[in-house]
């Protein structure tokens, strides 16, 4: 019932009312409720109706409890309650009050409700009397009929509620925090599902009422839910003694319990048993005809929903199932990194998405890594990823440069049979070196975690979707360089990770980072946090997490080199190529000769764009002090050194090899040679089968300076 804390004001000057003697005559007392102080006056009529002594009442409605079983005390309080709120004069409620030897008997309140000016209810007076002989006069007939109401609206809201439930877990949910089985006057329930003759038991009843052996059962075995999957027929307990007269193997474990009462109903969906379910009372004998057409009006609605969610469950296992088979089985072990991934996906019946990631060892302790989300939350684009995540693999292991990578994904994508498209973000990395080269195709921009945990987002240019850009004639994707750090981590992801519904991304990428900055320092558990975090949330799209982090310093291996295609009249081309020098400069510690090794370089391609058709492609090594290739053609023959050394090439596809010459009258050509000559250690010319390459090469220190 409803109690008023004690507040500042005082009682009204005639608390408490005091009854006629005409009115103690007749069996009725009275009441006077002070709002403001909480305080519940009954005299001495009204406390022989709730057959309680005048020590045993401390003046106060919780005082009531011990006599007001805890549903009629609910409903009591939600009757007042309403009355109170929607400015009525009076209320009046039939109810029952538990006496003393454990018997029900029915009693009537009727108040009136005292407002101040405002309208404000200050206090309730009113009347309280044994109505136990008047259950056969029309006014307790209409009472009852309004309990019946009651009750039959109890099983449309838990109806409506079970509407949204999309698991078994969901269901139990709804059934144990729902009011309507506190209307109901259920103090727990039990339920267990049917599988191959046996019942699972999915809810148990209260705390410590676990019966062991009960876990699964069959359905000839002498336990309630066995009978009413059996019989297909509900089974109302009406007492304690006919509880474990009926089942005394059961009893005996649930005696403590201080159950009296229990209805059985099976939950039928289809015409077939699916389950079982069991309703417990502490506060009820006997279940009246209505009682009984509700509660199995209420276990087929709670059959259907319970029927759904196990259809739902079976079809989101079966497409998780599929998209778990196209994933990667095992991540490899990758020298020189630390790897974490995870997938989490959406709970929402059988939606699944085309969320995926993959690791992809390369030639020279190179690897590359992918992030992608297909279009769509179907087994069709779980079915698209795998493929893709397939052709971008291999694209990659044949070699191709990132920016090929992505652009012949696209192709692939665009011409499949399918109207979907794909977001994803490729990164080929040297671990040797920490250079990173970042392709992305309409992806959300990745984030990297500095060794102090400070994490900050990437920004790239970017391209358009996988698909798109082959359909719309855009599959120029350009590539971002960037240096790793020992001990930095580069996170990949998908916008499941950082969207929520009415949310700004850049919020959510912000969010993120401060997450990732205030998480573990280890990556798996990192990793785990961030799912965690995405469980927590209840999104409603799938996550891919990928984690990379370079491992300390170690001194570049041969085979260690970067890429970079440069077409005629390619200028962003030509940056990425100068940006990708630039970075190899830094992480390999000859930062003291970059002008020289940038400006050597950049004469050397700027010469094979100029006097060549093809293009040009640019890679940029270390040797050690163990690999000093000997050059085929023209070496300067003068600085040679046995350190270690940074090598730029420049292929072209023309065999016409160049040589030194004095610049012409203007002064603006025949230097680039003379420049290179001046500037490297060493250079030369190789012969490439129907092309050259032109190189150079400066000493650098045994180990890289950061």
């Amino acid at each position: 019932m409803v109690e008023r804390v004690a507040g500042p004001l005082s009682r009204p000057d005639d608390w408490p009312v005091h009854a006629g003697i005409s009115l103690s005559l007749n069996g009725m007392g009275t009441f006077d409720w002070d709002l403001d102080s909480g305080r519940l006056h009954l005299d001495a009529p009204a406390l022989d109706v709730f057959d309680l002594g005048p020590e045993e009442y401390d003046g106060r409605p919780a005082g009531l409890e011990l006599r007001v079983p805890p549903t009629e005390s609910l409903r009591l309080d939600e009757l007042i309650s309403r009355a109170l709120r929607d400015g009525s004069e009076g209320c009046g409620a039939y109810f029952r009050v538990r006496r003393r030897d454990g018997s029900l008997r029915w009693t009537h309140l009727q108040g009136v409700i005292r407002r101040d000016p405002a309208g404000r209810a200050r206090r309730v007076i009113g009347l309280v009397r044994d109505a136990a002989q008047e259950l056969a006069d029309s006014a307790a007939r209409h009472e009852l009929g309004a309990l019946r109401r009651v009750g039959a609206g109890v099983v449309e809201s838990t109806t409506a509620a079970l509407a949204h439930a999309r698991t078994v877990q969901d269901v139990i949910d709804v059934l144990k925090q729902s009011h309507g089985l506190a209307h109901l006057g259920a103090s727990s329930l039990v339920m267990g599902l049917l599988d191959a003759g046996r019942i699972h038991l999915v809810a148990e009843g209260p705390e410590g009422s676990y019966v062991p052996g009960t876990r699964v059962t069959r359905t000839d075995e002498a336990y309630p839910m066995s009978e009413v999957v059996r019989t297909l027929a509900p089974r109302f307990i009406e007492s304690a003694q006919e509880f474990a007269d009926s089942y005394p193997t059961l009893w005996p474990s649930i005696d403590g319990l201080g159950i009296n009462s229990a209805a059985y109903l099976p939950l039928i969906a289809q015409a077939r048993p699916i389950g079982a379910l069991g309703l417990l009372y502490r506060d009820r004998i006997g279940f009246s005809a209505e009682d009984r057409n509700l509660l199995v009006a209420l276990g087929s609605s709670i059959a259907q929903s319970l029927q759904r969610a196990v259809l739902f469950e079976q079809e989101h296992d079966l497409a998780e199932g599929l998209q778990q088979a196209m994933l990667p089985r095992r991540i490899p072990a990758v020298p020189g990194a630390e790897i974490a991934v995870r997938y989490r996906s959406a709970r929402l019946g059988r939606d699944i998405g085309g969320d995926w990631y993959d690791v992809i060892p390369l030639p020279g302790g190179r690897v590359g890594t992918v992030i992608g989300d297909v279009q769509g939350h179907d087994t069709h684009a779980a079915a698209v990823m795998g493929q893709l995540r397939i052709v971008l693999r291999a694209y990659a292991a044949e070699g191709h440069e990132p920016a090929t990578v992505m652009a012949r994904a696209s192709v692939f994508l665009h011409e499949l049979d399918t109207d979907r498209f794909a977001t994803c973000t490729y990164a080929e990395a040297d671990l040797t070196t920490g250079v990173v080269q970042l392709v992305r195709a309409g992806h959300v921009d990745p984030l990297l975690r500095d060794t102090d945990g400070s994490c900050r987002r990437l920004p790239l240019p970017g391209g358009m979707p996988l698909g798109l850009s082959a359909a719309f004639g855009g599959l120029d994707y350009p590539v971002e360089t960037v240096e790793l750090d020992p001990g930095q981590t580069l996170l990949l992801y998908t916008d499941g990770l950082v969207e929520q519904p009415g949310a700004d991304l850049d919020d959510g990428m912000q969010w993120l980072a401060t997450l990732v900055r205030d998480g573990p320092r280890d990556l798996q558990r990192l990793a785990d946090r961030l799912c965690e975090v995405v469980d927590a949330r209840g999104g409603e799209d799938d996550v891919a997490v990928l984690l990379l982090r370079r491992g300390g310093t170690r001194a570049p291996r041969s085979g260690g080199r970067l890429y970079q295609r440069v077409a005629p009249d390619d200028a962003e081309g030509l940056a990425t190529a100068r940006h990708m020098i630039r970075a190899a400069v830094t992480a390999w510690g000859a930062r003291e000769r970059s002008d020289a090794i940038e400006l050597a370089a950049d004469e050397l391609i700027t010469n094979a764009l100029l006097h060549t058709d093809g293009g040009a492609a640019v890679v940029v090594r270390v040797l050690p002090r163990t690999e000093r290739p000997e050059p085929e053609a023209e070496p300067d023959g003068g600085r040679t050194g046995t350190g270690r050394r940074l090598r730029v090439e420049v292929e072209d596809g023309s065999s016409a090899l160049p040589h030194r010459r004095e610049a012409g009258e203007s002064g603006l050509s025949g230097r680039g040679l003379l420049l290179v000559d001046e500037l490297a250690d060493d250079w030369g010319v190789e012969s490439r089968g129907s092309g050259k390459c032109v190189w150079c090469e400066f000493a650098v220190p045994d180990r890289p300076g950061r």
